[in-house]
């Protein structure tokens, strides 16, 4: 899951701030040591132990200026706006296999085959999705929206497996009468419904 926020976008596709003003120089670079912040943040930290005061103190600005560019420092798994991150996020895993298809399906191959160097080259490369979901899940389960009975870890595996699968196999899948799109719209609302217990 890309840590990085939905960036904000005005009618012409100019970067705007929370109150929909237009970003200037400046302010983008601004936006963009925040974002190198909160990436270099979470190579030792987990999403869920992040404050907005640390990525700001990274950066040298307030966490008054943080909240001109984002909304907060996770991505919002809630109502309308979750479902589109949900979406995006299925999106973009279908994206990057269509980018480097010959080599993630040789990495699955040899995965697959026992080959212990891709095994751990594709768990580690799977690990960070899969955290962050489990960490979600979790989060839903202890607000009583997840049953009690899922293991927060094995769904997120379930949800990162299938996710692979679809995208390893779309243009296949795609012969049977639906389109990317379709399969986008399915998988998110399976992957949300999963994390967050709520329809979307």
């Amino acid at each position: 899951m890309a840590s990085e926020p939905v960036p904000l976008l005005d009618a012409g596709g100019a970067l705007v701030a929370i109150d929909g003003r237009r970003l200037g120089r400046r302010a983008q670079a601004t936006r963009r040591k925040l974002l190198d912040a909160t990436a270099e943040l979470l190579q030792t930290r987990r999403l869920l132990d992040l404050t907005v005061v640390e990525v700001a103190r990274r950066v040298g600005t307030s966490p008054a200026s943080f909240y001109q560019y984002f909304q907060n420092v996770e991505r919002p798994w809630r109502g309308a706006a979750g479902f589109e991150t949900c979406r995006r996020l299925v999106a973009g895993y279908i994206d990057h296999w269509d980018q480097h298809r010959a080599v993630l399906r040789v990495r699955d191959l040899a995965a697959a085959e026992g080959d212990q160097r891709f095994r751990r080259v594709r768990n580690e490369s799977l690990s960070l999705l899969t955290e962050r979901l489990a960490d979600r899940i979790a989060e839903s389960q202890r607000a009583g929206k997840v049953a009690p009975t899922i293991t927060p870890y094995a769904a997120a595996s379930a949800m990162v497996a299938m996710m692979g699968r679809m995208a390893a196999y779309h243009r296949e899948l795609e012969t049977r009468g639906f389109t990317q799109d379709d399969m986008v719209e399915t998988v998110a609302r399976i992957v949300f419904q999963t994390v967050t217990g709520r329809r979307p």
